[in-house]
């Protein structure tokens, strides 16, 4: 239960939802969960969680010929082939607190092929979890319980 509890709450925390995972991995690293499995859950609620404002960001294209959308059509057809050429490895800073979530709803917005949103998502999200667990466990004195 507590593994699906940290799941859910990675997957809010990564949405526009406030939710800090963090905590709670801190917690559960204390109780000797294994770490592997609070890494793995983590890592994957907080992604999928991502590939939410992906989505969410894909859905731009349907208001873009309203009169009241702020961005033309020809701005935004330039602004995607540039972050698709360039930007795609932002992706791997949406792990940041402030800004992170921005930047997979850009990504959604862009149109960032799947497979490479959710690798580099992925990759960022999961070094952030790792750094977390050894963080928590250096301060706390924790030892890794076996898998």
């Amino acid at each position: 239960m507590a593994y699906l509890t940290l799941f859910l709450t990675a997957f809010a925390a990564a949405t526009l939802l406030p939710a800090y995972s963090e905590v709670l991995l801190g917690t559960l690293i204390t109780q000797g969960y294994s770490w592997w499995w609070l890494w793995f859950w983590a890592t994957l609620g907080n992604t999928l969680g991502s590939v939410v404002n992906g989505v969410i960001g894909r859905q731009v294209d349907r208001f873009k010929h309203k009169r009241w959308f702020p961005i033309s059509e020809m701005q935004l057809h330039k602004a995607r082939n540039r972050f698709n050429r360039y930007g795609q490895w932002s992706l791997l800073m949406g792990w940041l607190p402030l800004g992170g979530d921005a930047l997979t709803l850009v990504g959604g917005i862009m149109r960032v092929p799947w497979l490479n949103f959710v690798i580099l998502v992925g990759i960022g999200k999961g070094a952030r979890y790792a750094f977390v667990l050894w963080l928590v466990a250096e301060a706390s004195g924790a030892s890794s319980p076996s898998p």
